[in-house]
This record gives structure tokens, sequence and C-alpha cells, in this order.
């Protein structure tokens, strides 16, 4: 049951890093919805490896082929079942990790509570699942943008290197011209630099992605327990290298006042709107007709080419060096990934809306 997401819109991801393929079956889809198949492939485009010098170097053409719920170029209503079939495939750089835990991975917790565990490429906890939830995402934009719907990340954040000013600040057209996918052009370059610095030493470095949800209408979410931010929230941190999550003004409010933090109502030719926006388009756990802006910062990834201490599967003490093609920063292909979480949450709760009226 936990390898699915959503309650009326539902993604019921399968497969392994290195298995056959990578797919998912969705459950709630509305039926009429043109299927725009080479916008969802440009969307799987956008996470999958090789793209540029700063990501792995692992060629995969991550190719989607559907195989049911959609008729004539439209959804059915049907269940639509997809799958990406794994091609390239170099598990023997994973033999030498067969019998060791690597720091900071799945590695022990996966090992103790099945008795068993996919050494190549971590199996199931493999960010390689996430294919699955870019295609469902990629399906759940093409129904949003029937509904005036948006939704756009960036990387706002790579160590120490960070964006000052808020989404509005940015030309988010930018995102796409550099292989960062920052919307400020200098800050971009300042990043790039480190991560490959940093991929030069064998190491890992982590940061912040930011997303904005523009035209989503008042009334999402539901009380009390399915408050909108809570299931933004719960989307964003199961995504693999996900560390924190936070929602409008965050963190920074902790140093305001209430009346510096308040967002004033007021009539705007018969509109109520707000003045700021500290509350991040959300009030009570429900959307309020503003724009929906959220943050979420990821970990450097575990995996890292230089010597660790670590134990192997008897608890004895040994080291590890890990081999193979990796990510030295998650931030640039989990751009799409954040995306794709965002707009299956927003979709699933504009469902959810609508079995809830009289």
């Amino acid at each position: 049951m936990f390898n699915s997401f959503g309650n009326i819109f539902r993604l019921t991801s399968f497969g392994e890093s290195h298995g056959k393929g990578i797919g998912g079956v969705i459950d709630g889809f509305p039926p009429g919805i043109t299927i725009d198949e080479e916008f969802v492939q440009q969307e799987l485009n956008r996470r999958r490896p090789g793209q540029s010098i700063l990501t792995t170097a692992r060629k995969e053409p991550d190719q989607v082929e559907f195989l049911s719920g959609i008729f004539e170029g439209k959804s059915t209503g049907c269940p639509i079942g997809f799958i990406v079939w794994n091609k390239n495939q170099h598990s023997n750089d994973y033999n030498n990790l067969k019998e060791v835990y690597r720091p900071s991975h799945a590695d022990y917790t996966y090992t103790v509570k099945y008795g068993i565990r996919d050494h190549r490429g971590g199996g199931r906890s493999s960010a390689r699942e996430t294919i699955s939830r870019v295609v469902a995402g990629a399906l759940a934009k093409l129904a949003l943008r029937q509904l005036g719907i948006s939704i756009t990340a960036y990387t706002s954040q790579v160590g120490a290197i960070k964006l000052e000013g808020s989404y509005s600040d940015y030309d988010l057209d930018l995102i796409e011209t550099n292989d960062v996918r920052c919307p400020d052009p200098v800050k971009a370059k300042e990043m790039a630099d480190l991560i490959y610095k940093v991929k030069g030493e064998g190491d890992t470095i982590g940061g912040t992605l930011t997303c904005v949800i523009k035209g989503c209408p008042i009334g999402l979410g539901q009380p009390v327990f399915g408050k909108l931010q809570a299931a933004l929230a719960n989307g964003m941190l199961s995504i693999n290298a996900a560390k924190a999550f936070e929602y409008g003004i965050g963190f920074k409010g902790i140093k305001m006042k209430g009346s510096e933090q308040n967002d004033v109502f007021y009539n705007n030719k018969g509109r109520i709107e707000t003045h700021t926006n500290n509350s991040g388009g959300i009030q009570g756990g429900i959307s309020n007709g503003e724009d929906i802006y959220f943050r979420v910062v990821f970990k450097p990834i575990a995996t890292i080419l230089m010597e660790q201490e670590t134990v192997n599967i008897d608890g004895v003490d040994t080291t590890l060096k890990a081999r193979g093609r990796h990510d030295a920063c998650v931030l640039p292909r989990a751009v799409p990934i954040v995306e794709a979480m965002a707009a299956i949450t927003i979709l699933d709760y504009y469902l959810l809306d609508k079995t809830t009226q009289l």
C-alpha cells in the first residue's frame, strides 16, 4: 500500500534501479484529457541522467511506453499503465558494495527490515524510482493546464550560493537556459562551477529547490488531517534525498511579529485578496487563491567517490570506495520531480474537493 500516492488521482509505482524497468499504474485520471506524449517525454528528458557534465554519465533514453488507459490520444478514465525499460545498467560497479553498508544509505535499514536488499544501485530505494512520478506528474500537468494551473520549480541554492530574492524577482523563463536550472544566470554559473569542483573531488553537495504554483483555485485542502500544505510536504519529503520542507514565509517568520507577518485582506474590484502572501497561498490548510510557494531542502547525495569508514554485514569495521557513475548534486534533476509531485498533489486535491461538494 505504501508504493501508492494519492487519494482520487493515485499513482502506484514499481521497479528497481537495475531491474528490467521502472513503471506505474495511474488510477482516477479524468477521461477525455488529450495526452501529449511528446510533452510527457520532454518531462522525462529533464529528469534523465547524462544531461550535462554536472550529472551522472549513465546514458538512459528513459523512453516511456504507455500500456493502457489511452485511446486515440485521449485518456479513457481507465487505469493508465506505463513502463520505462532500463537500458544502461552497470551492475558490476556495485559488486564491492554487496557486503558493506554505505553511510547514509538505505542499505542497513532495508537489510534489517526485509532481511534482503538489492545492492545494485540501491534497488527500490534508488532515485530512479522517481521516473514513475515524473510520468504521472506530466499527465497531471496536462489536466491542470486546462484549469489554468501552472507549476514551476527551480534551483535556488547550492551549498552556500543562494538566490536572495523571491520567485517574483526572477524571470522564470530562464530556468531551462542553464544546466543548474536556476533563473539567475550569474548565480547559475557560480552554482555550476561549485558542483563541477565538488564532483572533481569525488564529493557531493546539496541545496534547495523553490516551487511556485500559480492559478490554484480557492478551497483545495481538507481539515483537519488533510491540509494542503501537509499533502505537499508528504509528497516532497517522499523524494529521495529530501530533508526539509517549508512553505510561505517559513522559518523567516520566526524573526517577525504577528503584526508584520499577517496577510491583510482587501477588496480588489470585488475579489478578496491579500496585500502580502506570507502564508504561501494556504490558510487553515486550504488554498486561498494566492500563489502557493514552498522550498525543499536536498542533502548531499550519499554516494561519494571517496574512501569512507563503515562496517560490513557482519558488523566488522572496514572501508569502502564507491565506483560507477553518480550525480554530484541532485538539484538539477530533482526540479522536474518536485514539479511532478506538486502536480500530482494539486490534481488529487482538486478532484477530492469535487467529491466533497454537494
